[in-house]
């Protein structure tokens, strides 16, 4: 593939992937400010974000098998079309149950970016190359952390909260004419199934027995878990317990996506040298001692922002260790249901965030501590997963191959 045509494809690709970040992480600033104007207590606040989970866990499973028979640009476009009527709606919303109605109806639609730009690397690429591929997408898809609750948290203050909102929907119309002009259509007539729900249903329970395939997307899952924990208990963290003004906190959530960004552009060089399934391995033994690690600190009380703030961000890093090559490694084998196995990947792992997610609002008592624990058990149930779901030797065996400089 020409070095022009990798450069547009991961920058389409990235963006795709970003409406999760772009759509979460934006508006966590304006929480707070949600919470007075509609009267609302913080744990229903946080409803909205247990709803957007929701929706990005079921929503792939419609949209997987619909790439894998109608080509992937059709589904992308119709889902891009509900994110962009679905965001207007969170603009327009009067109250906040409302906001958590239209909250499902814009993850609906934006779950389509995640699971048809993981299929169609999958379309493109072998096992080693996915990873390499996917660590690049992830220079692209983590400015989101960074830049979205920075620029949340200015919108906020200079035109409201619901001004976060019309700008997604003009992030998602540029994705849109993005997608018209330049992305290439991969999955060819040849190629799509012809299953109809009989068939969806009995492809996804072949993936539910598959344990390589769930072991991995676990460790990811697991792992994506407490990074989503950490999305919905830091905005009450550091704005309410902490006193961080909403656009200090946005740089403070910046600063822990740049650990993401820099340890997945490290994972592309690493995966030159070692295996994909070794560096995931590692970097879940990373991600669960830093979780334990911040736990133990904040059980000790010693939980002042400053102590706090570097397991933190050693979770948060870990995880460019662990999303690109947990993703290569269970899409590996699963070349002609790349759609559908993309779909139930982010399935187990969204439902994975919704739980825990959820877990943090059940437990908020206006302290660090829901978050902290949260964190710390998906930590270790990423490291279990990978250590006794996936079958010894079961890693694909594929040639390396060079990172794009």
């Amino acid at each position: 593939m020409p070095r022009s045509a990798l450069v547009r494809l991961t920058l389409i690709l990235g963006a795709l992937t970003a409406f999760a970040p772009m759509s979460i992480d934006m508006y966590l600033p304006a929480w707070p400010q949600l919470a007075r104007e509609f009267h609302a207590a913080p744990g229903t606040v946080e409803l909205t974000l247990t709803a957007f989970f929701v929706a990005l866990a079921l929503g792939q499973v419609l949209y997987g098998p619909l790439a894998d028979r109608f080509g992937r640009k059709a589904p992308l476009y119709a889902g891009l079309t509900i994110y962009i009527v679905g965001s207007a709606a969170c603009a327009l919303a009067a109250d906040v149950h409302t906001l958590i109605g239209v909250r499902f109806l814009q993850a609906s639609g934006g779950c389509a970016g995640i699971v048809i730009a993981r299929a169609i690397v999958r379309d493109l690429f072998e096992a080693q190359a996915a990873a390499g591929m996917f660590s690049l997408m992830m220079l692209v898809m983590g400015t989101a952390p960074i830049l979205a609750p920075i620029a949340g948290g200015y919108l906020l203050v200079w035109l409201g909260w619901r001004s976060i909102f019309w700008a997604l929907a003009a992030f998602g119309v540029l994705c849109l004419l993005c997608v018209a002009a330049w992305l290439p259509e991969t999955r060819m007539r040849a190629a799509r199934t012809r299953d109809g729900v009989l068939g969806a249903l009995a492809g996804y329970g072949r993936l539910l027995r598959d344990r390589s395939f769930v072991g991995y997307a676990l460790a990811g899952g697991f792992a994506q878990g407490g990074l989503f924990a950490y999305i919905a208990g830091s905005p009450s963290t550091f704005i309410e317990f902490f006193g961080v003004p909403p656009t200090v906190y946005g740089w403070l959530f910046g600063a822990n996506a740049l650990g993401l960004i820099v340890s997945s552009q490290i994972n592309r060089r690493l995966l030159t040298h070692h295996s994909a399934a070794m560096i995931l391995s590692r970097g879940n033994t990373f991600n669960a001692c830093a979780g334990l690690t911040l736990a133990a600190v904040v059980a000790s009380r010693l939980d002042g922002l400053a102590v706090i703030l570097p397991p933190l961000f050693c979770y948060i890093a870990s995880l460019g260790f662990i999303f690109p090559n947990s993703t290569a490694l269970a899409l590996a084998e699963q070349g002609r249901r790349a759609g559908t196995a993309a779909a139930l990947f982010g399935t187990l792992q969204y439902s994975v965030a919704a739980s825990a997610s959820a877990c943090v609002a059940w437990l908020h008592d206006g302290t660090p501590w829901p978050m902290a624990a949260v964190i710390a058990v998906c930590g270790v149930l990423a490291w279990c997963a990978r250590r006794f779901v996936v079958p010894a030797g079961s890693a694909p065996q594929v040639s390396i191959v060079e990172p794009l400089d």
